[in-house]
């Protein structure tokens, strides 16, 4: 592997914001989840759970509610009192609708995801219309005091439950009227508090399912409003229900964390009757768990402590293997750190605003693991703040460390940065060219004279970077055919001379950067590409896809390596495979320029091509287990992948240069701090 002097950063102080809410699309395998800073993201299930979608949040814009509906499309609503349907093309607010009724609490479609029911603040249900290009107000259903917390359609889409404080009610969708009023603390004796109801469901039976504030599972029946059964599963609050669609499994989440299965199983052996029974209980949460959703194979939660976690339901699963494996996403799926190489500079990017910091230094040397006293500590250099309700999409700093750039949904700013001891000053650059906004990603050239700015339909424009500080719009790259999406990822090769774009429909397109035209277009790979570099040297492109597969296209020849083809032929190891977590970076080293430095959430890793790929009777071990070997045994182990799992959670990975690398981590525990305290629950000895 070499050995490298290895800059271990622990001050990037992310704080990944909680789930909010979740609507899975069973026809499309796709699960939308809404975070509590009003960021939107969208996972793609069937390209091995990669977060394909991010939509960044708004301060003015809270998500309480997402719904699927007919064609594939996105709505949300929030307390800010809007229904917003979002472009997943262009990953922005495509229009948005006033509700009427104040903050909007709930959202639910109907089965044929033509209309939308909102409960809203003033007590009032309002049905919409889905219509092209947006949504139609249609009318009223009965009102009443008490704000509407959650709905839910009866599948024959003629009734509608709502949950509020204290009560439910049933509405008859074609009169508007309410024909069902449920006290659900009536049960309780000596009532000295309110119950809230947090969430509903509506059965195809008529059994109206409730998860309250007193920590209950509730089934009701609806036309006689008389309780079937009732479950208490917490001490504290359950707060989100989820009903799987062959209406036999429910699953739920509390405020402590905990997620618990119910099933409906005969109450004995062949015997026609059956029960709601609390199977199984699960603890992959410390805080609150807002939101869950029910797949055809999976139980899927989200909480407040930002991960979102996708368990298996084993007696769904064809096999005992890789797909039956437990999932939990925590950080996104995309770099929030950019590096200044040449003046050893990191960019961290946050919602609001960006840090810059220059890595700290040492004069000492040492043996493999040693760790080495600095004679410069990191300094953090320049908080620039981003004005305004919109969040980040996407940032930069040139190789030089002399450019920054941003952009928001509206805007993008580029800044001149000067050094002058142990001063700095930023500066903006006015008078940026009118692009085509937001920009999705940011990629500056190797001399740091030019900035690729990735745009919506498939567009990367280049601006050419002017001093003493200045910029102007050169030329802008376009696909030989009609492209929908945005470029969500760039890569610059070394010299100059080409540019490689992937945009959302999986495609790969590539530019000559000298002679102002389309190249080729890489061949298509059924998978979404989630990192992509250009090597310095052969100008060979390497593409990493969601499903773990790695590929080396040669830009000159406009056709895959033979490396690449011996990979596809002979396939990675399966353990490779099975990772759930997608690689987000490629880069290399000079010095060996056999070698691919590439990463994940929880792996380093140098590919060495001039070595044998691993065959699955082979341990694709990591290194700190391949040095307690005996040299004979170390020797036989011996293949491409060298694999390090020394740094984790890894964010952010780079060579500086070829015997330096930085090494970005964010510990879950150092973020979890900084979250509002969980509920304690007593523990059996304490």
């Amino acid at each position: 592997m070499g050995e490298f002097e290895v800059h271990r950063v622990r001050f990037f102080g992310l704080v990944p914001a909680g789930v909010r809410c979740l609507a899975y699309q069973p026809r499309g395998g796709r699960l939308a989840l809404a975070r509590t800073d009003g960021a939107v993201e969208v996972y793609n299930f069937a390209a091995n759970y990669f977060q394909e979608k991010v939509i960044p949040g708004h301060e003015a814009r809270s998500v309480e509610a997402l719904c699927w509906v007919t064609g594939d499309r996105l709505f949300g609503a929030g307390l800010g009192g809007e229904i917003s349907e979002y472009d997943l093309s262009r990953l922005c607010v495509a229009c948005s609708v006033d509700g009427g009724g104040g903050p909007i609490w709930s959202m639910a479609a109907n089965s044929s995801g033509t209309q939308l029911a909102i409960g809203c603040e003033d007590g009032s249900v309002k049905l919409f219309q889905v219509v092209p290009g947006g949504i139609q107000f249609e009318r009223n259903l009965d009102r009443r005091k008490g704000r509407i917390l959650c709905l839910s359609w009866h599948p024959s889409d003629t009734h509608i439950a709502a949950g509020s404080i204290d009560i439910l009610r049933v509405f008859d969708v074609r009169s508007g009227q309410t024909v069902q009023r449920v006290m659900v603390n009536y049960h309780v004796h000596k009532v000295k508090r309110e119950c809230i109801v947090w969430s509903i469901a509506f059965l195809s039976s008529g059994t109206v399912v409730t998860s309250d504030s007193f920590g209950r599972v509730q089934f009701w029946d609806w036309e006689r409003g008389t309780l079937l059964e009732s479950h208490t599963v917490s001490t504290s609050s359950v707060l989100s229900l989820a009903v799987s669609e062959e209406e036999d499994s429910i699953v739920v989440g509390t405020s402590t964390g905990a997620t618990y299965q119910f099933q409906l199983l005969p109450v004995k052996m062949g015997s026609l009757e059956k029960r709601w029974v609390r199977t199984k209980p699960f603890q992959h949460h410390t805080h609150d768990v807002r939101a869950v959703a029910h797949s055809s194979t999976a139980l899927i939660s989200g909480g407040l402590d930002a991960q979102l976690v996708i368990r298996p339901l084993m007696e769904k699963m064809q096999k005992k293997g890789y797909e039956a494996a437990l999932r939990k996403f925590t950080f996104p799926h995309r770099r929030l750190v950019s590096c200044a190489r040449k003046a050893r500079l990191l960019l961290f990017q946050f919602s609001q605003h960006l840090e810059l910091w220059r890595l700290g230094s040492t004069d000492e040397t040492g043996k493999d693991g040693e760790v080495l006293p600095l004679c410069r500590m990191p300094e953090h250099l320049v908080q620039l703040k981003s004005k305004g309700p919109e969040h980040i999409y996407c940032s930069c700093v040139s190789p030089c460390g002399s450019w920054l750039a941003y952009s928001t949904a509206s805007r993008f700013h580029l800044y001149r940065v000067r050094y002058e001891g142990d001063s700095i000053s930023v500066k903006k650059v006015p008078k940026v060219p009118k692009l085509l906004l937001p920009a999705y990603q940011l990629q500056f050239s190797a001399d740091s004279d030019h900035l690729f700015v990735a745009s919506a339909r498939g567009s990367v424009h280049v601006l050419q970077l002017l001093e003493p500080g200045g910029c102007k719009h050169l030329h802008s790259y376009r696909p030989t055919a009609e492209c929908p999406e945005a470029v969500y990822l760039l890569a610059v090769s070394s010299d100059g001379h080409w540019l490689a774009a992937a945009s959302g429909d999986w495609a790969i397109h590539i530019y000559n950067l000298k002679c102002f035209k389309h190249h080729c277009t890489v061949p298509t790979y059924d998978c979404a590409v989630t990192a992509l570099a250009i090597h310095p040297i052969t100008n060979n492109l390497v593409i990493a896809y969601s499903d773990q597969q790695l590929f080396e296209f040669s830009i000159p020849e406009k056709q895959y390596t033979a490396w690449s083809r011996t990979v596809q032929n002979q396939g990675l190891h399966k353990v490779w495979l099975e990772r759930d977590s997608p690689i987000t970076h490629i880069t290399f080293n000079p010095k060996n320029p056999s070698h691919i430095l590439l990463h994940d959430i929880y792996m380093f890793c140098v590919l060495d091509k001039s070595l044998p790929l691993p065959d699955n009777s082979a341990l694709l071990m990591n290194q700190s287990t391949l040095k307690q070997l005996p040299e004979t045994a170390r020797q036989r182990q011996l293949h491409a992948f060298k694999i390090c799992k020394k740094f984790q959670p890894l964010l952010f990975a780079d060579l500086l240069d070829e015997n330096c690398l930085v090494m970005v981590e964010r510990p879950i525990m150092d973020f979890k701090t900084q979250l509002p305290l969980p509920i304690q629950q007593k523990k059996f000895g304490t």
